[in-house]
């Protein structure tokens, strides 16, 4: 698959912008992981807290996929770490973008994925298994549905409720 520059998709797609079919992230993620630029079909979680459901999504043949975490924006610990990084390349991930904070900043810049998150923090996080997935969520205002696409670089995020092309 060719790689999409998310200003270029935007540039040449202001009917889907102007539709919600193609909508943009808020510029509120920090960057993480080798990959710098990613994409693919997006898989949903929504927790709060608690990472059992996160490890249990990763442990699953990725193909490829984008999990988008909606971690409620919590700044009191970490949904992702390194462990889960390397879990996550193994399994062919394309990414993980969390509505929340990571950890094990080094591990995860090692971990040939791309990682998007609000933060880092050392502490981790409950292992309780409450959550949902598969679930429609809402990050920062946007609303991201299961199966839908997500386009990420160094410019932004997008989510896209179909596979663009070249």
């Amino acid at each position: 698959m060719a790689t999409l520059a998310t200003a270029e998709i935007c540039d040449s797609n202001t009917t889907l912008l102007e539709s919600g079919d193609l909508r943009v992230l808020p510029p509120i993620f920090q960057t993480y992981g080798q990959s710098r630029v990613f994409s693919g079909p997006i898989t949903t979680l929504k927790v709060f807290e608690d990472n059992v459901l996160v490890r249990q999504l990763l442990e699953t043949k990725g193909e490829g996929r984008v999990l988008v975490i909606d971690g409620a924006g919590s700044m009191r610990c970490a949904l992702v770490g390194g462990n889960l990084g390397q879990l996550a390349q193994n399994m062919g991930w394309a990414g993980i973008v969390v509505n929340g904070c990571i950890r094990d900043v080094d591990e995860i810049n090692e971990c040939d994925i791309g990682v998007r998150a609000l933060a880092s923090h050392p502490v981790k996080s409950n292992k309780k298994g409450a959550g949902e997935k598969h679930v429609l969520i809402n990050i920062a205002g946007t609303l991201i549905r299961e199966g839908e696409w997500l386009y990420a670089d160094n410019d932004g995020i997008l989510i896209s409720v179909s596979e663009l092309s070249v």
